[in-house]
């Protein structure tokens, strides 16, 4: 009798350690605020973006320089990265609806191993995603803004300045308020 009344109190005990690990999850991702980097301040103060090369699904190296002239939104992901397949959805409805004033490169962290161009481009066919897809296989653009963290996404204006850089996934919100100010 004292075995079971040990393994209900087990039980009991594990299930608490379950529901209050559930509770707090819910409560920090709530109230997380992703970390960024404000690089917001007078128009004449912002900094020049710094160009760097990719590759396109044709295998042709272009430069972050070769889309300025609109703003450019550039995010860094990977399909192994959870909180980048969540706000996928949310570049894909954003680049449809401003493909013509805004230039969006998905910039996808490609090393070969566990993300091959193939197992990227499958992914985007899979989820029926249209947002121009680009590869860092030479950690060009990784190396030029230091990536350490995805995703992370760059606004730059028109003029190739640097507007803000947003580390940690973005909601759908934020993504339209920083669309609205490149628009500006």
């Amino acid at each position: 009798m004292k075995k079971y009344i040990k393994v209900i109190i087990y039980l009991v005990s594990f299930g608490i350690i379950i529901v209050l690990g559930m509770v707090g999850y819910n409560f920090l991702s709530n109230n997380y605020q992703p970390q960024e980097r404000k690089a917001e301040a007078k128009e004449s103060n912002l900094k020049k973006a710094s160009d760097f090369e990719v590759f396109n699904r044709q295998g042709e190296k272009v430069k972050l320089s070769d889309f300025l002239g609109k703003p450019i939104i550039v995010n860094f992901w990977a399909t192994w990265c959870g909180p980048c397949k969540i706000e996928l959805p949310e570049f894909d409805e954003a680049y449809k609806k401003n493909k013509d004033e805004i230039e969006f490169l998905m910039v996808n962290l490609t090393d070969g191993y566990q993300e091959t161009e193939e197992s990227v481009t499958e992914f985007v066919k899979q989820n029926n995603y249209e947002v121009p897809l680009y590869f860092d296989t030479e950690y060009s653009a990784t190396n030029t803004y230091r990536i350490y963290s995805i995703p992370q996404t760059l606004f730059i204006n028109k003029e190739g300045n640097m507007v803000k850089s947003h580390i940690g996934m973005i909601d759908k919100e934020s993504l339209e308020k920083y669309i609205e100010k490149l628009k500006q």
